[in-house]
């Protein structure tokens, strides 16, 4: 990923990520990789709840490093009372705060936004929540597993005759969190609109998942046509599947056009499929998916995945090879492209990480630092602030920090 030594596009721009594990702090993640001052805010001792969640190497967290990456570690307390007068210090210098406890903690703490925007009325809240802030549900706990299920997501994926299926990785905390740094980047922009005034979001775990299935709703509500499980089909375009080749690996094809599905018979020889009555239309191909899928699945069968893909490509037929992650890992076009990059972690040595999404061209992402140690920047963040050693060393004496 080319660097021109330009300021980055979030530069000068203050983020405080007083969120736990995953969807909230992914947000500031990804402000993080623009140039924002990320200012992880932790529990003393305690720490973040990623550091002890999902893998580790040599009692290493791995998640943490890339989660946290490009963030300042700051332990504070905030039920202490020293440790919200310090807190109301740092909002003071922010832009934005990130958040994610349950309704009302922030007001307990007498740390409720409104109070926060009167002592810094450009201040951007985001707070991030299972259920969002308000609704019978708010005060309910909420992760992006139950988001996945609430949201309606989990009922429409999986085979029909299956169960509802969750993805084996955190989609719903993944998807808030991509939509919680967007809306944060709207609300930044919207200041000058709004004679420099923050405001507060609140996003849902389960909102950004439910508008990913508009065309259920849409579905539903005109049609009366509640959406099930139809497998990797779709209930809109066919064919739309995926299909194993005669070497077990897999592809996956969409022939969402009339002009695709064509080139496909072509493709495949099999010019009888065009003339075949069953399949004239998109319409009548999803009505006969199943023989339709028959045909498809019996010719992928006696072909190696590389062949049928150089068929299809040169017939320019959208099908595309499904990877593992170790497959991903020694593709030439990920190579290509640096989505993977090298960083160098302190504790683990080199790691690759997954590279910064999405690419600018003159003011690319970075990835400056993974994860860092449980209040590593403490010190230094406070110092900023104004307090000297011998302050720091009685928060520390107190247990505030």
């Amino acid at each position: 990923m080319p660097e021109t030594g330009g300021r980055l596009p979030l530069e000068g721009i203050r983020v405080i990520d007083a969120a736990t594990l995953m969807a909230a702090p992914w947000a500031a993640a990804y402000l993080s990789e623009f140039g924002a001052d990320v200012i992880k805010i932790e529990q003393p001792r305690i720490g973040d709840h990623q550091r002890r969640w999902g893998t580790q190497r040599n009692g290493v967290p791995l998640m943490w490093k890339s989660i946290a990456r490009n963030k300042r570690s700051v332990t504070l307390d905030l039920r202490h009372k020293r440790g919200a007068e310090v807190f109301r210090a740092l909002v003071r210098t922010a832009d934005v705060l990130i958040e994610n406890f349950r309704p009302g903690t922030l007001e307990r703490w007498n740390l409720s936004p409104d109070s926060l925007r009167e002592l810094n009325p450009r201040l951007v809240v985001l707070r991030v929540t299972g259920y969002g802030q308000t609704g019978p549900l708010s005060a309910q706990p909420g992760f992006g597993t139950l988001a996945e299920g609430f949201s309606g997501f989990a009922h429409v994926v999986g085979e029909p005759d299956g169960p509802p299926t969750l993805a084996n990785l955190p989609l719903g905390d993944g998807i808030a969190g991509l939509t919680g740094a967007y809306a944060v980047m709207v609300a930044l922009f919207g200041r000058a609109n709004n004679d420099g005034r923050g405001q507060v979001i609140d996003v849902s775990l389960y909102e950004p998942l439910f508008r990913l299935l508009e065309p259920a709703l849409l579905d539903y509500d005109q049609l009366g046509v509640a959406s099930e499980r139809v497998g990797n089909r779709s209930t809109h375009v066919a064919p739309r599947n995926t299909y194993r080749c005669s070497d077990a690996q897999w592809v996956s094809l969409s022939a969402s056009t009339q002009s695709i599905w064509e080139r496909l018979c072509q493709a495949m020889d099999r010019a009888d499929l065009m003339l075949d009555p069953r399949f004239a239309s998109n319409e009548l191909r999803i009505a006969n998916v199943e023989a339709l899928d028959a045909e498809i699945g019996a010719w992928m069968a006696c072909h190696p995945r590389q062949r049928v893909l150089e068929l299809m490509n040169r017939a320019e037929v959208a099908v595309g090879p499904i990877y593992d992650i170790p497959t991903i890992f020694g593709d030439e076009h990920y190579r290509a492209r640096q989505d993977l990059v090298e960083v160098e972690d302190p504790e683990l040595g080199t790691m690759r990480l997954a590279n910064v999404v999405p690419r600018f061209s003159d003011t690319p992402g970075r990835i400056r630092s993974t994860g860092p140690r449980l209040g590593q920047h403490t010190d230094e963040v406070l110092a900023e602030l104004g307090f000297g050693s011998d302050d720091i060393a009685a928060m520390r004496r107190d247990g505030v920090v």
